[in-house]
């Protein structure tokens, strides 16, 4: 009886893991938006930086065969509930929140990947992977974080920070269309590899 209850454990284990890879649509989260400007300095907005870095995301990935939505496609507010409300509505997808960072220490700069369950957990390393190919920055890692919108989903979701608005060069960088098409470009790599399960 014993074996009988651990092969199905086992069993369901493996269903989790080949579901976890089996998705055909990325829901795109372009952090913050409307009165919500998210990290800012000067004139230079994180929900201006996430919104189009989130829109070529989505064109790399549907030019991969990827079926996408985007939480926001402007610069109008989402609450975050009404994010999970949008994304719960898919099944087979994963989920991908894009933001930039922001602290009072000026000298802190880099990207880094969040993620907070063990199905995300590969997701986050495949796409901070992913973007490290495409551009030289500093390397801050894949963390455990309880954001809302990576704690409150029920399929893979990591939440993704491309670079600090508060460093002086990092925000020359970010506001260049190329360094962000890179970015969203090294995301769709890392989730297509995800998706590959290698």
């Amino acid at each position: 009886m014993k074996k009988l209850i651990l092969n199905i454990l086992l069993g369901l284990a493996v269903t989790v893991v080949v579901d976890a890879y089996n998705f055909r649509t990325v829901i795109i989260d372009p952090g913050h938006g409307g009165h919500d400007k998210g990290g800012q300095w000067g004139r230079v907005y994180e929900k201006h930086l996430a919104l189009d870095t989130s829109v070529r995301l989505e064109s790399h990935l549907r030019k991969m065969g990827y079926n996408t939505v985007l939480t926001r496609r402007s610069d109008y507010f989402v609450s975050l509930p009404g994010r999970m409300t949008m994304a719960k509505k898919y099944r087979n997808a994963i989920f991908v929140s894009v933001h930039y960072n922001y602290t009072w220490k000026q000298h802190v700069s880099g990207i880094e990947t969040f993620y907070h369950s063990k199905q995300s957990h590969k997701l986050a390393q495949d796409v901070h992977r992913g973007v490290m190919r495409r551009v030289k920055v500093v390397d801050r890692g894949v963390k455990y974080a309880r954001y809302y919108v990576i704690r409150n989903t029920n399929m893979p979701s990591v939440l993704f920070e491309g670079g600090f608005v508060s460093n002086s060069n990092e925000r020359s960088r970010v506001k260049t269309a190329s360094f962000r098409d890179a970015v969203a470009r090294g995301i769709a790599e890392g989730v297509h590899r995800f998706r590959q399960g290698g």
